[in-house]
């Protein structure tokens, strides 16, 4: 579908799904963010739902202003995936043991590793900047710098809610790797911190949401946080990249007779901020849950722990600010889905994955997400489909 335009304050809301079928508390966050006198456009993923800050599935155009918490407090947060050469025709039967694997390799929840990953290590990982990286944590918020120990050790973690890990087939039978996570514990702290500094400030007091507090170009402040947010956005980056090269790692050690190697990664942020020129103008463009989908980029839409995901290349439609959906979208809260499903639901709703299907993730269960394939057709104008994926091992936190 191409997009409707509800109206709004100061700009239209250009909505990729019917208006009607989006909940009212989601409407009003959408209609709250049209009045910020920085903003410059406003585009609605299908997957849009109520979220805290902004709405998840929301695109955010602001010239000169940046909301902390429309960003929210998972920096960076994303999805990385790669096909492999492996095929169904090698998988065992029982696929329980990768799963096992899968988790003694990559720390799940709040786990962490018990010493830090060194990455030169890692087959084919990218070191360069690696050491720089680090160096500039010294330049973050004085708030989080006890946090440093704790944040090392966190890199190449998967964190818990919806990140998962997933080894998963494609239509033709080719295996892929995927996950998804972000900047885990030393993104919220900085989050938490710059979005509780932004609600101080005094430009601040009269909007319609204290959620919608903006910092402004050229104050102390909006440099401060421009310089902590794209250094989580890298950590975040960088974590996803160590998890995938401990993935590979296993899938080597468990198919070693299959020799497998792995085609290039793909990999997008779906929480974050970039700097991006439209109609002349130079903007901070948020994306809360959702992918740039800029001509010819690559990008991966998730649906749920057993249902299918989709690799995808953008069309480059600028009235979406060249953005696309980054996943199925809730239909329904947490406590919603504990209270309306059971475990006995949830192994029914994931037969033929091998996955966790206990009460801590009944809150993940299929029924508790939109239906992914309406999701990608009401973005067609966004972006074509590459592959169509199904998992058959998927690890939650």
């Amino acid at each position: 579908m191409s997009y409707v335009e509800v109206p709004g304050a100061k700009v239209p809301i250009r909505m990729w799904t019917d208006p009607s079928t989006v909940e009212d508390v989601a409407m009003q966050q959408l209609r709250n963010v049209a009045t910020l006198p920085w903003i410059k456009g406003l585009a609605v993923m299908p997957d849009v739902h109520f979220g805290k800050g902004a709405t998840v599935g929301s695109v955010i155009a602001m010239q000169g202003a940046v909301c902390p918490a429309a960003v929210g407090v998972d920096i960076g947060c994303g999805m990385s995936a790669v096909k492999t050469s492996l095929t169904a025709n090698d998988l065992p039967g029982d696929l329980s043991r990768l799963r096992s694997r899968i988790e003694q390799a990559i720390p799940v929840g709040r786990g962490m590793h018990d010493e830090a990953v060194d990455p030169g290590r890692l087959h084919g990982f990218p070191t360069a900047g690696w050491d720089d990286f680090w160096k500039r944590f010294g330049g973050v918020a004085d708030a989080v710098k006890f946090r440093q120990e704790r944040a090392v050790k966190q890199m190449g973690t998967l964190g818990s809610g919806n990140h998962f890990i997933e080894f998963c087939l494609d239509e033709s039978g080719a295996v892929w790797l995927m996950l998804h996570s972000g900047s885990r514990n030393i993104g919220k702290e900085l989050a938490d911190h710059h979005i509780g500094q932004a609600q101080k400030l005094p430009h601040n007091q009269g909007l319609v949401d204290r959620d919608l507090a903006v910092f402004i170009a050229d104050t102390p402040q909006m440099a401060a946080y421009r310089n902590d947010l794209f250094w989580a956005q890298e950590y975040a980056k960088y974590n996803r990249a160590i998890m995938m090269e401990l993935f590979k790692d296993v899938v080597r050690k468990e198919f070693k007779k299959a020799r497998p190697t792995f085609e290039p990664v793909i990999s997008c942020h779906h929480n974050y901020v970039a700097e991006e020129r439209y109609d002349g103008m130079d903007l901070l463009v948020t994306r809360k849950g959702a992918i740039r989908a800029g001509s010819g980029d690559f990008g991966i839409i998730p649906g749920s722990m057993g249902t299918g995901s989709y690799i995808v290349k953008g069309l480059g439609n600028e009235a979406s600010f060249n953005s696309a959906s980054h996943g199925a979208g809730r239909k329904m809260s947490r406590n919603a889905a504990k209270k309306r499903f059971s475990t006995r639901d949830l192994e029914e709703q994931t037969r033929g994955v091998e996955c966790r299907k206990d009460s801590g993730v009944v809150d993940e269960i299929p029924g508790a997400y939109k239906p992914i394939e309406k999701v990608i057709d009401q973005q067609r104008d966004l972006v074509e489909v590459v592959a169509k994926l199904k998992q058959v091992v998927c690890v939650k936190g």
